[in-house]
């Protein structure tokens, strides 16, 4: 299975989550995997569902390992069907405004924290894209943030706005990072997107904030705020690095310009509520 997702292509991480999947499972009925078929899957996903009480991203996580453990590693004929993807929650992100993300942003006195959330606000990364960047991403002459081999193994660019080129300069004065541009204590290795989340977190806290936040707040804020500015939905799309158009513009109704600005149509009738009496 390992060599099965290298050939693939697979990122490290998803190797390293997919390979526990199967062995969770495996173990959990004491017999090799290979022996295990359509019915024991059933029974392995509702022992998660109605016993271990997993989160919804954890039970796909597993649902995925298990297809691809049977159909390329396997080539077990087990019916998708029978692995069957719970039904996924539709939730709208919590969008912050300005004025939160200000507060966000100024709270951290250390440099680098303030510079991570502006570099993921600024941008709109991803926590593990903002993790690996290099100071060679920095493309100053062009105006551009290059973010390579982000979601899907996909190089793309985005914004380097002018502020956050000057907030940059200034922590690479202050810092003097080499290859990474957020190293781990071990400068040869990138910062981990655990200690920017805890970096975030504590943010939120300093500032005030009662939403819950998280690094990926930011990317969301980055988003809606560019297409309340008028921004083309196409051109977010792209700055994101979603592959579909559709994955975008879910942000149309957080958006003021979707919800806010758009008039009720019982505004349209000539009437006096509040004067008729029952």
């Amino acid at each position: 299975m390992l060599e099965d997702l290298q050939i693939r292509h697979y990122s490290n991480t998803t190797i390293r989550l997919y390979l526990h999947a199967v062995s969770a499972f495996a173990q959990h009925f004491g017999k090799p995997p290979d022996q295990l078929g359509a019915e024991h899957i059933r029974l392995y996903q509702l022992f998660l569902a109605q016993e271990k009480q997993v989160s919804l991203s954890t039970f796909i996580q597993v649902v995925s390992a298990l297809r691809f453990f049977y159909t390329h590693t396997l080539h077990q004929k087990v019916a998708i069907e029978r692995i069957p993807f719970p039904r996924r929650e539709r939730k709208l992100p919590l969008i912050l405004s300005r004025d939160e993300v200000k507060s966000l942003l100024q709270a951290p006195r250390n440099l680098r924290h303030r510079t991570m959330l502006a570099v993921l606000y600024g941008s709109g990364l991803r926590v593990a894209e903002a993790a690996r960047l290099k100071v060679c991403d920095i493309d100053s002459p062009r105006n551009v943030l290059w973010v390579r081999l982000g979601k899907g193994s996909k190089d793309r660019q985005t914004l380097l706005s002018p502020r956050l080129l000057e907030l940059l300069r200034g922590y690479w004065r202050a810092e003097r990072p080499v290859e990474w541009l957020f190293p781990s204590p071990n400068p040869k290795r990138p910062i981990s997107p655990k200690a920017i989340y805890l970096a975030c977190r504590n943010a939120a806290q300093i500032a005030g904030i009662s939403k819950p936040v998280h690094p990926h707040s930011l990317r969301h804020a980055f988003a809606t705020h560019l297409l309340e500015a008028g921004t083309n939905l196409r051109c977010i799309q792209i700055l994101l690095g979603h592959a579909s158009l559709a994955t975008t513009a879910r942000y149309l109704q957080v958006a003021d310009v979707a919800v806010r600005s758009t008039s009720s149509p019982l505004d349209s009738l000539e009437l006096d509520l509040i004067s008729i009496q029952p």
